[in-house]
Order: C-alpha cells, then sequence, then structure tokens
C-alpha cells in the first residue's frame, strides 16, 4: 500500500503557496514525488507505517532495526524459520542465542515504526521542493518549464552570448548532496529490504 506524502495541499497553503482549482491533481503528484525522494533519502519511511524488512543477523544477542521508532514487531524469522524467542527492548530486538552462528543468518521482521507526526523540517521540506516543481509546471505552458534547471554561468551583451552550468540535477524534486547526507545522518539504516504494507 502506497504511504500518504509528507507534506498536503494544506501545509502548501499555510505556507503562502496558492493551488489553483484543477492544479490539485498536478500538486499531488508533486507532493508525492517529493515524499519519494525525501523517503529515499533518509532510507525509511519516517511517517508511520509497518513494514517487512530483511537484515543481516550477526552472532550478537543485539538487532538493530530501522525506521525508528520502533513500535510493535509482530513477526520474526530467521534463515526463513519463526522465531518466538526474541524481546522488544528500547527500540531494538533481543536473543538470547544471538541471531547467527558461526556465519551470518537472514532475519525477516515484520513490525510497526515511524513517526506519528511528519517533523515540521521535514514537511517544509516537501513543501519546498514541490512549491518549485509548481512554479516551474506554471512558467511555460507547453511543458518547458519542467525542463532540467540550468544556472547562468556567464552572460555577454555585445554579440550577445550565454554560458550554462548544471548541477547535475534533472529537476527540483532531486535533493542537494547536504539535504541527502542531513536525511541519512538522522533516518540512515542498512537495511536490505524494505516492503512497507
Amino acid at each position: 500500500m502506497p504511504l500518504d506524502p509528507l507534506a498536503t495541499i494544506a501545509d502548501l497553503t499555510v505556507r503562502g503557496m496558492s493551488v489553483e482549482a484543477g492544479e490539485e491533481a498536478m500538486v499531488a503528484v508533486y507532493l508525492d514525488v517529493a515524499s519519494t525522494a525525501v523517503r529515499d533519502a533518509a532510507g525509511t519511511a519516517i511517517s508511520r507505517t509497518t513494514s517487512t524488512v530483511v537484515v543481516e543477523g550477526e552472532s550478537g544477542q543485539w538487532l538493530t532495526l530501522p525506521g525508528a521508532p520502533i513500535h510493535e514487531v509482530t513477526a520474526v524469522t530467521i534463515d526463513g524459520r519463526p522465531a518466538t524467542d526474541w524481546r522488544l527492548v528500547s527500540g531494538r530486538l533481543w536473543l538470547a542465542r544471538g541471531w547467527g552462528a558461526c556465519e551470518p543468518s537472514e532475519v525477516e521482521v515484520t513490525y510497526t515504526h515511524g513517526l506519528v507526526e511528519v517533523p515540521a523540517d521535514i514537511v517544509d521540506l516537501v513543501c519546498r521542493m514541490t512549491a518549485a516543481a509548481v512554479v516551474a509546471y506554471r512558467s511555460a505552458e507547453d511543458g518547458q518549464g519542467l525542463a532540467a534547471d540550468r544556472e547562468v554561468t556567464a552572460e555577454r551583451l555585445g554579440d550577445w552570448s550565454v554560458s550554462y552550468a548544471s548541477d547535475g540535477r534533472v529537476s527540483t524534486m532531486e535533493l542537494t548532496q547536504h539535504w541527502r547526507d542531513r536525511l541519512a545522518a538522522r533516518f540512515g539504516s542498512s537495511v536490505t529490504t524494505l516492503r512497507s504494507r
């Protein structure tokens, strides 16, 4: 089941972005795309959801799950076999015998995790990305406003000339390295597989 966007049209309007009649569907698409980009950089859903993850189990007794805070664990398997003797302690799974023996194991966990309320800075980031896309969309009727942003690096007036540079981004929906690093540090994980339900 797809996750709800991390921000809403109401969040945009409270920040001063007017959404014209007939633009709601387009804005909803941009909110969803921006939310997906932010979640991808964060490595987790951020908002509350139920997921199934596959992580590597090592010989230690503790297993850290991505997407904190962890609220509830409903199923755990180790190498395809159900495990029942684990405990959820302070957001981590504990297993007395450890998660792997002589070699790593594959641990699959189904659990509910994430924040009930999306942090204000994440809502604001998604709104700013969406607003930039909406402004680009509105800038040209033929869709050229959605083309990749190009920064002017040099202009000359006599026999007019212009030079452009690009930071490699294709659209306003791509996060800068600063935001990628910030989100990874705040929410990052080492999940090999993540399926939200």
